[in-house]
């Protein structure tokens, strides 16, 4: 899950994948980072904090990282939040491979939409909580897709 600053969007969908797939007995390892070093170490934002524990979500055990070219071969699929970060991520691969692994998230649950989730960070506390239930509805369908690929 890849934003800009990984202190609001991917934290929250990183959050809610990794507690999503403990529910329904899904094994899958989950991380989170952001396409600027600006928030390195730096727990997620207060308000995204706050609104994740309203939803039943803990995430204060994360913390903001930079995505690394390494992650390509770590991870099967890389989920950006918005085009701007979708682009960052593909000009730090290397190869079709890496590519083929990077995906919007939003097309999970609208497919071909590339839509975006909004960055919270400069709104109210309302945008936090439309993040989360727009994510919550993409992570359904990444479960779900996770069941059939067994």
């Amino acid at each position: 899950m890849v934003c800009l600053g990984n202190i609001c969007r991917s934290p929250i969908a990183e959050g809610i994948l990794r507690q999503r797939a403990s529910e329904q007995g899904v094994v899958v390892e989950t991380d989170s980072a952001g396409t600027s070093a600006y928030h390195q170490g730096e727990a997620p934002d207060s308000r995204m904090i706050r609104t994740a524990k309203a939803n039943g979500i803990d995430i204060t055990d994360l913390r903001a990282r930079q995505f690394v070219k390494s992650d390509f071969k770590k991870f099967d699929l890389i989920y950006a939040m918005d085009k701007s970060n979708y682009d960052n991520i593909l000009s730090l691969s290397q190869n079709e491979e890496d590519r083929a692994k990077v995906r919007m998230i939003l097309n999970e649950s609208s497919p071909g939409s590339n839509a975006e989730v909004p960055d919270p960070y400069f709104g109210g506390e309302e945008g936090f909580q439309h993040v989360i239930d727009l994510l919550e509805e993409a992570m359904e369908f990444v479960i779900k897709r996770i069941h059939e690929q067994g």
